[in-house]
């Protein structure tokens, strides 16, 4: 006799009740960066999104396009690799919502260039926004997901920790390759806990930041550079900002409640042509 067919429940992403930190949720230039979309992301699955960013303007025009669609945001200035502005931002959450249910660690800088290209004073900048900010802010919220004994933490990590993407990115590399093994360690250490900790890594992703930043290392022409960057993608395009925030929203969710202390790669495809 057969044994019977297990039921599969439907995927519970819904996010409703929950709040959601988003540092780094603003856009250094008009557009969607993987930020501003993993907000309004959250805030379609009825999450409350608390939208931190140095860019005060930034974060605001995030939580008017959420607001825009019914959803549920507020919007808080802060610079990440300051320690008070983080302290301050997480005690007006915590006096307001009470506790945070997810947070999403969305920050990130970088200057292109190698070690000769990279002064000391370089490397310590971006390693405190990309780095400390990450511990600084899971400070915050470990106390009262502990508590509860429940929580999700997400960071953003990048291809470029893992492998070399055509050209040298010293800083940034190797701060998102401390971003992943420093989210591996939490989500060892807290896992009796049942607080879950995993890590986006998206590949070669069409952002603002990308125009603003990275696009001139390929060529001068936006357009072609946006070309060169597909060529490399065995998928052959370059992703999208929302492709990114529906991984982030799946290991937000209940959907991914026995995932932990991973990544999950989110780049076409590149990661493994390069194995």
């Amino acid at each position: 006799m057969n044994a019977p067919t297990p039921s599969v429940p439907g995927l519970p992403t819904d996010l409703s009740g929950r709040i959601v930190v988003v540092a780094g949720g603003g856009s250094v230039a008009p557009g969607w960066s993987i930020g501003r979309a993993a907000c309004l992301t959250y805030a379609r699955l009825g999450a409350q999104v608390c939208v931190l960013d140095r860019d005060h303007a930034s974060a605001q025009e995030t939580v008017r396009l959420i607001h825009e669609e019914g959803g549920q945001a507020c919007a808080y200035e802060a610079d990440m690799a300051v320690e008070t502005d983080i302290a301050q931002c997480f005690a007006d959450i915590h006096g307001r919502f009470g506790q945070v249910d997810v947070l999403h660690h969305n920050v990130g800088i970088g200057k292109t260039g190698g070690p000769m290209e990279t002064s000391a004073e370089d490397l310590d900048r971006i390693h405190a926004v990309n780095v400390k900010s990450l511990m600084l802010s899971c400070q915050q919220v470990l106390p009262g997901m502990v508590q509860r004994r429940s929580g999700a933490i997400l960071s953003i990590a990048s291809v470029a920790g893992i492998s070399y993407v055509g050209y040298p990115h010293l800083a940034y590399s190797t701060t998102k390759a401390a971003v992943i093994q420093m989210t591996r360690m939490i989500a060892q250490q807290y896992a009796p806990y049942g607080i879950r900790a995993n890590t986006v890594v998206p590949g070669l992703i069409d952002t603002p930041r990308v125009a603003a930043n990275v696009a001139h290392m390929f060529s001068q022409n936006l357009d072609e550079a946006k070309e060169a960057r597909a060529r490399q993608v065995p998928l052959n395009r370059m992703g999208t900002a929302w492709e990114v925030a529906q991984a982030c929203a799946f290991l937000a969710s209940d959907a991914a409640s026995y995932i932990t202390g991973t990544e999950l790669l989110v780049d076409g495809g590149l990661t493994g042509k390069y194995a």
